[in-house]
C-alpha cells in the first residue's frame, strides 16, 4: 500500500469513528494527537479536514446521485469512503480523478459488503460526470 493508501486508510478510520459515535472528525483526530497515536502522513489531516470543511456539500451530493440510497441507509464504511472519494475528486487537485475513484475501491473491497465496490465505484463515477457541472466552494 502507499503512503497517501495508508493515509486514505487513517483517515476512513478517524472518519468512521467519529460517524459512529457521533462526535466531530476533528476531535477524533485531535484525540489521537494528544494520545501520540498522531497520524504520521499529513495527508490524513489533510483528508480529515478536507471532508470536514466540504461536508455539507459532499453529503448533498452524495444524497442526490446515490439513486435509491439516503446517507442513513448506506454502511458508514461506505458512506465516508464515499465522503473521501467526493473530496479527493473535487478539491484535492493533486489527485488524478481515476485513482481517487480506484484508491476508494479499494478501501471497500477490503472493508466493506461484497456489493461496496460496485455501488462506490457507480456513485463516484457519476460524480465525475458531473464534475464539470458543478459550483464548487473553495474549489
Amino acid at each position: 500500500m502507499t503512503a497517501r493508501g495508508k493515509a486514505r486508510k487513517k483517515a476512513l478510520d478517524i472518519l468512521y469513528e467519529a460517524d459512529v459515535r457521533g462526535v466531530p472528525a476533528v476531535e477524533v483526530l485531535d484525540a489521537r494527537v494528544d494520545t501520540d497515536q498522531a497520524p504520521t502522513n499529513p495527508y490524513t489531516t489533510e483528508l480529515v479536514w478536507g471532508v470536514v470543511e466540504h461536508a455539507s456539500r459532499i453529503d448533498d451530493l452524495l444524497a442526490t446521485y446515490a439513486q435509491g440510497w439516503t446517507l442513513d441507509r448506506m454502511p458508514a464504511v461506505d458512506r465516508n469512503v464515499l465522503r473521501i472519494g467526493v473530496y479527493e475528486l473535487l478539491w484535492a487537485h493533486d489527485v488524478p480523478d481515476a485513482v481517487a475513484i480506484s484508491e476508494a475501491v479499494a478501501l471497500v473491497q477490503s472493508l466493506s459488503t461484497d456489493e461496496s465496490s460496485s455501488f462506490v465505484n457507480g456513485l463516484l463515477a457519476r460524480i465525475l460526470e458531473v464534475k464539470p457541472h458543478l459550483a464548487l466552494d473553495g474549489g
